[in-house]
Formats: structure tokens, C-alpha cells, sequence
């Protein structure tokens, strides 16, 4: 094995392990902006009323099926309730918002700790598949460029374009995955947790195998995200770099290595906020019911039905959880590529 193949397979492995342990420790963060982003956001209680007509949660019997929560929450809608859930369908009222905290605490009070943790499996399942595919795709479409001299080599355009194709391809592979993980997340039901055979039987039995790729094209469009983000930290990279060529130093300190985590953060953070609405109009198309149906249809009825901060719902979850996820999945792939490159060097020279 050449040194060279043995640097991808250590990057990889590193990914994968990063990306595990990011999306274990995040995974309630990642289930309270999901909530958040669905039409039905914490819309309990999710039940029926019983034979009596008693409406109150400790009387109910039943689960609440999908059109009957549609309705509800269309009801919602007209009569803008002063109620304890936040954001019921997008009609948020300052004097009723919670906290984060106050998110978690009511999941785990109405599902139970477990519920902090839908969709785990297959976002497990996806980060070493997604990660591997974005990075093959990514090495190649760069390398395909810089042979074709139409570019400069290793030009800011040649990794735009290479981070564009690699997005759309893994978002193209690994779709089914992510919206399995949504519809998880998107259980209410306590008693009766749905398992992720009964999740893809589901799917399959109302919408066939394309049924799975509900969403794509809100994924597609997030691929402006990465290159906001890389443009933006790219801008303000060279003038970090202007900036020390003003002010030499004798090699690189700490000081340098904080500049470009901040620019890092900074860039992503406005990426995120540039290109959030896809992520709220992904989680829509994906719910169950037939009202959202594409891309732009969806951010339109989002838009006029619950104003600018339907489409922003849940951004602030977004941020404070890419944070932690960040400084997780960096600390684990750094650590996992040191101790794989101490492993393979001790045993080449011995």
C-alpha cells in the first residue's frame, strides 16, 4: 500500500469516526430543530378524543393519523393560540417562547429520554457512506478540472465546482438515508415508537421507491450553502493573510490558528442563515401528507401562511448546535488521524 493511499484510507476512517461521534453527542439538538422545522412543531397533545369526547391528554386513547394533525394544525393556524407548545405551525408568539432547555425537557416529558435520540440509526448509517461519496466525488471532479487547463490550478472556481458536484452527488446517494431519519424524528407517538422497518415499509406502501427521494430538490439547492460558506472563508482567509504578510511573525502561532477558526465559524454561520430555508422546506416535503409538494411551492405556502419566521424556524437551534457538532467532529478527526498515522509509521519503520 502507497503512502499516499494510505493517507485516504486514514482521512476517511477519521471522517467517518468525526461525523459518528458529532451526529451521537448532537443527535437532541438535531431533534428539536427537525420539530421545529416540521409544520406540526411540538403540536401536543398528539391525540384523539375518546368515546366521551373528552379531549384532555390523560383521557385520550388514540394517535392523532397524519391528516387528522394536518387539520388540527390548520386550525391552529386561524385562531392563533395563546398555547403552551412553541411555535405551533409557525404562529410563534414572543410572550410563549421557550428555551432550548424547555424543548428537550417537554420532549422527554411527553416521549421519554429516547425520544432525544430518533433517527440516530440511520444518521449513523449515513455519515460513513455520505462523507466517503462527498470526498470521492470531490478528489476526482478536482483532479478532472485541473487537467482540462480551462482553469487555474487548484483555483478558487475549481473548488467551488468540485464542492458543488460532490454535494449534488452525495445528496443524490445518500437522500433515502436523511429522509428516513426526518420521518423518525417527526414521531410523536410515545407508546407506539415507529421502527425504521415499519418507517420504509410506510414510506414504500404510499409513494413507491421514489417516495424516498422526497426532498431532493431542497437538498439540491443546499448546495449554495457550501459555497457561500467557502467563498465567504476564502475572502476572508486572504486577508488574514494580507494581514500577517503586514505584520510578519516567525512562524505560525496560536494566535493564527484562532484566526482561521473564527473565520471558519463566521463564514459558516452566515452560510447558514443565507441558505436556512432549504432546510425548512426539505423537513416539509419530507413530512407525511400531500400540501407541500415542490421546492418552491413549499417556501411559498411556508412564506404566506406563517410570514418570514416560518421560514426561519429553528435556525437558532441550527447554530447552537453546529457549535459543539464543530468542535466535536474536529477534535475526533484530528485525534483519529494522529493516532492512525503514529500506528502505521511505527509499524513501517519497525
Amino acid at each position: 500500500m502507497s503512502q499516499r493511499e494510505r493517507d485516504t484510507i486514514i482521512h476517511l476512517l477519521a471522517g467517518g469516526v468525526a461525523g459518528t461521534v458529532g451526529a451521537i453527542v448532537t443527535c437532541p439538538l438535531e431533534v428539536v430543530k427537525t420539530r421545529l422545522q416540521s409544520s406540526s412543531a411540538f403540536l401536543y397533545p398528539p391525540r384523539v378524543p375518546d368515546q366521551k369526547g373528552k379531549g384532555s391528554p390523560k383521557s385520550a386513547k388514540g394517535v392523532l393519523r397524519p391528516e387528522q394533525r394536518q387539520q388540527l394544525c390548520n386550525t391552529l393556524l386561524r385562531k392563533r393560540p395563546q398555547v403552551l407548545a412553541i411555535s405551533q405551525c409557525g404562529m410563534s408568539s414572543a410572550p410563549n417562547r421557550v428555551s432550548i432547555i424547555q424543548c428537550l425537557r417537554l420532549i422527554v416529558q411527553t416521549e421519554g429520554s429516547r425520544a432525544l435520540f430518533k433517527g440516530l440509526g440511520p444518521n449513523i448509517v449515513g455519515v460513513a457512506p455520505s462523507r466517503a461519496i462527498y470526498f470521492c466525488a470531490y478528489s476526482q471532479t478536482k483532479a478532472f478540472l485541473n487537467k482540462l487547463q480551462n482553469f487555474p490550478t487548484d483555483s478558487p472556481l475549481v473548488h467551488i465546482l468540485s464542492a458543488s458536484c460532490a454535494g449534488f452527488t452525495a445528496a443524490t446517494f445518500t437522500n433515502p438515508i436523511w429522509f428516513i431519519k426526518t420521518r423518525l424524528q417527526l414521531d410523536y407517538d410515545a407508546k407506539n415508537k415507529m421502527t425504521v422497518r415499519q418507517c420504509i415499509q410506510r414510506i414504500y406502501k404510499t409513494s413507491g421507491l421514489i417516495g424516498f427521494y422526497k426532498g431532493i430538490s431542497a437538498s439540491y439547492f443546499g448546495i449554495s450553502e457550501t459555497v457561500i460558506h467557502f467563498v465567504i472563508y476564502e475572502a476572508l482567509k486572504a486577508k488574514l493573510i494580507e494581514l500577517r504578510e503586514t505584520h510578519p511573525s516567525e512562524g505560525k502561532t496560536s494566535r493564527d490558528f484562532a484566526e482561521f477558526m473564527v473565520a471558519g465559524a463566521v463564514s459558516k454561520t452566515v452560510a447558514s442563515c443565507i441558505a436556512y430555508p432549504h432546510e425548512v422546506a426539505r423537513t416539509r416535503l419530507r413530512e407525511e401528507g400531500n400540501k407541500y409538494r415542490s421546492f418552491w411551492q413549499t417556501l411559498h405556502t411556508v412564506w404566506k401562511e406563517e410570514g418570514k419566521a416560518g421560514i426561519y424556524r429553528g435556525l437558532g437551534t441550527q447554530l447552537v448546535r453546529q457549535i459543539p457538532n464543530t468542535a466535536i467532529m474536529m477534535a475526533t478527526y484530528e485525534a483519529v488521524v494522529y493516532v492512525l498515522t503514529t500506528h502505521f509509521n511505527s509499524e513501517f519503520y519497525a
